[in-house]
């Protein structure tokens, strides 16, 4: 029998918390959550293109046309050129087709694939664990150099090809971290990582959100305390999604709200964040963030 990865363990791990006591820059008075309606579904395509943009415009990854990227996720058009956009991304195009081949998926922009990558979820853990070893080695053993045994601990104690485990359990090792557009190796891991928060305001292109920033004991990576951040929603109006209200869940990548997240998909990045924690700070023995954070 193929060799699955073993079951996650039960992470006990603090989330956002509203009930807790505020802490300097966050209101007092915070809004309801909202009663969760019925989940819209996005097609895998234009939800690939919302989360894909905000790292694709500061220029890290994918091809050079971001402004093309944007507009098919605003106007919600589907064609082979927004396929094209998205095989341009040689960080995330790879684990979406290796997704979709191990799970018998037929296209990579499959909804269930692309939330899969950056949400995570069960798909993943059907995933044939030597496959994925070998997948890594592949793409990432030439990069990786001496560093490849580090990379390739996490492999057999829970690892699954999501956006979560690139960012700690390959970008410390291949070289991807780069400070131009954050201060310091944690900021550039906590701007890259898909994070929630919830909707405190909105006022034009701008939306703040209170959030949980990564944080750093010198050992360990964590969630920090509640803090509002300014993200943005839209450039001049052109943008992925209507204007959101107070006490709506959204996603974040970079400086920009990605989506709103149905209970759901919360609970998926939720999970999948906090699975990817205990992996890297207890699983394997070299923690990666450490490694570059110092």
């Amino acid at each position: 029998m193929a060799a699955r990865h073993p079951p996650a363990a039960r992470i006990v791990n603090p989330i956002l918390d509203l009930t807790m006591g505020p802490t300097p820059a966050v209101p007092t008075e915070l809004p309801e959550p909202l009663e969760d309606g019925p989940e819209i579904l996005t097609n895998g395509a234009i939800l690939f293109a919302r989360y894909a943009y905000p790292p694709n415009e500061l220029g890290y990854c994918g091809p050079p046309d971001h402004r093309a990227l944007l507009d098919y996720g605003s106007q919600g058009t589907i064609d082979r050129g927004l396929v094209q956009l998205a095989q341009g991304f040689a960080g995330a195009w790879p684990y979406l087709e290796f997704i979709a081949g191990q799970t018998g998926i037929r296209s990579p922009l499959d909804r269930r694939v692309v939330e899969a990558y950056w949400l995570g979820g069960g798909l993943l853990d059907t995933i044939d664990m030597q496959a994925f070893g070998n997948s890594l080695l592949d793409r990432f053993r030439k990069r990786a150099g001496k560093s490849w045994g580090y990379l390739a601990e996490s492999i057999p104690v829970g690892a699954v090809p999501n956006h979560s485990f690139h960012v700690f359990g390959i970008y410390p090792w291949v070289g991807l971290l780069h400070t131009g557009r954050a201060d310091t190796p944690l900021e550039h891991l906590d701007r890259c990582r898909i994070r929630w928060g919830q909707v405190v305001s909105a006022d034009g292109d701008q939306v703040t959100v209170l959030s949980r920033p990564l944080s750093y004991d010198g050992t360990n990576i964590g969630l920090g305390e509640p803090r509002l951040e300014t993200a943005r929603r839209a450039i001049d109006g052109v943008g992925f999604l209507d204007p959101f209200r107070p006490g709506e869940w959204v996603s974040l990548h970079w400086n920009w709200v990605c989506d709103r997240l149905s209970r759901r998909q919360l609970h998926l990045l939720r999970r999948s964040t906090l699975r990817q924690f205990e992996i890297t700070n207890r699983r394997v023995a070299h923690n990666g963030p450490q490694t570059v954070i110092g």
